[in-house]
């Protein structure tokens, strides 16, 4: 295991070395000059010229990116100019808002994905198995963010009964009961897309395991249906139903981005929209960057969790 561990991770330098380039890339090729954009009004000729000479801009691109990876490999991603504060600072700041909104759409979409999975497995053809794939069809038709504003046109505005955005109430409130309440709408909203395909994929698996003649022996031996479902079929498919949690895990990390600007939330995704917005290159390359690792290393994690499930994956 440790020997597969270590492969894992030096297979992730040249990925995450990839994301670097593409990043520093796409923010480079960008019309404008940054400098302009960064001083609006006070951009004189002497006034661009010295920015340019602070962030470096007035170097080769290869000289640039060589610096930059080098700052960043000692753990310094540069300053943000229009937070005028540490860029890793900010985004370890953003990122914990972002994690918990994140974190808590993707154990709800795995818990109600695979439970509602499992449920339409186990009553094929029944009213269970047609209510869940029509409801199923719904959540993945739906974009994110148009659910989001339903929800808050109609349980904020309508009802009244929770807040419409941010992360905890301007006035009072910063306590734990605060924030369940403003996350119930962006968590819910961000789930609703994963929960379906987490749901119809682990339904397949179900169904693939349960024709299995191991499981029509365990019938005839006369084992309860109920572990016959969650001990053997479940534990089975979950091999097949693990490698889509981790891409359903990405989707959720990018999803948030559209959750966090119609519910206000202070994330990394709305903290990226506000500086591409200012053109702060240095904030949005490290955010890119420490969003892509964390990425990176759950998909090593959910790679992990596969192969103790079925060692033949190590080999």
């Amino acid at each position: 295991m440790g020997g597969y561990i270590l492969k894992r991770l030096v297979s992730a330098i040249p990925v995450l070395l990839g994301i670097t380039i593409i990043v520093f890339l796409i923010m480079s090729l960008i019309p404008g000059d940054p400098a302009t954009a960064i001083l609006g009004s006070y951009a004189t000729p002497e006034n661009v010229e010295k920015l340019n000479r602070d962030l470096g801009l007035d170097k080769p691109m290869l000289q640039r990116y060589a610096i930059w990876l080098g700052n960043m490999l000692q753990g310094d991603f540069g300053r943000s100019f229009s937070l005028n504060r540490p860029v890793i600072d900010e985004v370890l700041e953003r990122f914990n808002a972002t994690l918990v909104l994140a974190g808590t759409s993707f154990v709800l979409c795995s818990i109600l994905g695979i439970l509602a999975g499992v449920v339409s497995a186990a009553r094929q053809y029944g009213l269970a198995d047609k209510a869940i794939t029509f409801t199923v069809l719904i959540g993945i038709s739906v974009p994110s963010f148009f659910l989001g504003m339903m929800m808050i046109l109609f349980f904020a505005v309508n009802l009244k009964w929770l807040p419409v955005s941010g992360m905890f109430a301007i006035y009072g409130g910063g306590d734990l009961p605060d924030l369940i309440r403003h996350l119930i709408m962006p968590s819910l909203a961000l789930s609703a897309v994963a929960t379906g395909v987490i749901a119809r994929l682990s339904r397949s698996a179900m169904l693939e395991v349960l024709r299995q003649d191991y499981i029509r022996t365990a019938r005839a031996k006369g084992v309860r249906e109920r572990k016959v479902i969650m001990g053997h079929a479940l534990r089975a498919a979950m091999v097949s139903i693990i490698p889509v949690l981790g891409i359903q895990a990405g989707f959720v990390l990018s999803g948030a981005v559209y959750i966090e600007i119609v519910f206000q939330w202070p994330g990394v995704g709305r903290m990226l929209v506000d500086a591409i917005l200012t053109r702060d290159l240095l904030l949005v390359q490290g955010g890119v960057v420490f969003v892509a690792a964390c990425y990176v290393l759950f998909n090593i994690a959910v790679d992990i969790a596969q192969s103790l499930l079925d060692p033949r994956i190590k080999t």
